[in-house]
């Protein structure tokens, strides 16, 4: 027997309003993120769209600044190849020093990382009801404040007390998050430090 159209608004209205309460149930199972999360024994892995400046002692004609090409590798004078993805600047810094000293003698190399971007795994992705979804470089002591300042709040739309922050380096877990409360109503309670490759997920509100 076919639905009339009140039985259809009906059910409609039974339908949305149980996946809304599933939605709710699902996000209060979330534990509240904790307040630190930062370690202190963090150190900037390089990533593709760095610039680094790659200094020669004594070998000037040897230094230069150098972008980090999409496939994590880099090349320079002598060095056609070589892999930066994921190192650090004193790691790469070595590893440059074995591939000159096939040319020169005991070469001393520095790198500087002049240009931030980081590898996929460690950036900040915000997705959903922010003003500006985007991918951020982490920083040592990031918190979701400063994420949200570099995407410029929530939308009138989001539902940011149920925001929540997907946490790859713990294996995808989930904590809630009050970002209403922190970027409307100016509770600092609510903020929260980030971890490398965390993302941030605003769902928007129903209402």
């Amino acid at each position: 027997m076919p639905l009339n159209h009140f039985n259809l608004v009906f059910a409609t209205k039974l339908l949305i309003a149980s996946l809304l309460a599933s939605t709710l149930i699902g996000c209060s199972s979330n534990p509240p993120a904790p307040a630190l999360a930062a370690t202190a024994d963090y150190s900037y892995k390089i990533g593709p769209g760095d610039t680094l400046n790659i200094v020669v002692w004594r070998n000037p004609e040897l230094s230069m600044s150098v972008p980090v090409r999409p496939d994590g590798k880099i090349s320079a004078p002598l060095i056609d190849d070589l892999a930066a993805m994921g190192k650090d600047s004193t790691t790469l810094a070595r590893d440059i020093e074995k591939e000159l000293g096939k040319f020169i003698r005991d070469p001393v190399v520095t790198v500087i990382v002049t240009g931030f971007v980081g590898p996929y795994s460690e950036q900040i992705r915000v997705v959903g009801a922010a003003a500006k979804p985007q991918i951020l470089a982490y920083k040592q002591k990031m918190t979701v404040l400063d994420v949200m300042i570099a995407v410029g709040g929530i939308t009138d739309f989001a539902d940011g007390n149920r925001a929540t922050i997907l946490r790859t380096s713990e294996n995808n877990a989930q904590y809630r998050v009050r970002l209403k409360d922190l970027v409307k109503n100016g509770d600092v309670s609510a903020n929260v430090e980030m971890k490398p490759g965390d993302v941030v997920i605003i769902p928007q509100s129903w209402f």
